[in-house]
């Protein structure tokens, strides 16, 4: 990974092999962000989603393999218990142009990808809610 800071703006170059979460929550925490908009787009070899079954409280992932382009990454950068909390969805598209997306798991760079990450200057945690079963935003 290689990126630069341009005033609240970081903008990142992942590498092949690079995992796409991982990566980003690396990125948060050595530059202290505990807020900020997401957005990306790359190739990838990997790529685990997640769909949120509201019956169950529970995601259901899936592993895609093979030669995908990233049409669009994009999600927030928040807090949880004071650690960094990730939030991305993610679209992409095989060689025939069928594209997927869901909640993003996990993406394994295949070429490059290119992320930008707005810092927002504030801090938004995350609560669990029994009721949804999922991590909301705290206030």
């Amino acid at each position: 990974m290689e990126y630069r800071k341009f005033d609240d703006r970081y903008v990142l170059r992942l590498e092949k092999g690079e995992e796409v979460v991982e990566k980003i929550k690396e990125l948060c925490k050595m530059e202290d962000i505990k807020l900020a908009e997401i957005t990306g787009l790359g190739a990838s070899r990997l790529v685990e989603i997640g769909v949120f079954n509201v019956n169950t409280k529970e995601y259901n992932t899936k592993v895609f393999e093979g030669m995908f382009e990233i049409t669009s990454l994009v999600g927030n950068a928040t807090t949880k218990e004071e650690d960094n909390y990730l939030h991305i969805h993610i679209n992409f598209g095989d060689p025939d142009g069928i594209v997927r997306g869901g909640h993003l798991v996990r993406c394994i760079i295949s070429a490059t990808s290119e992320i930008i990450i707005s810092k927002i200057n504030g801090r938004v945690g995350r609560k669990l809610s029994d009721e949804i079963g999922l991590n909301l935003l705290e206030f």
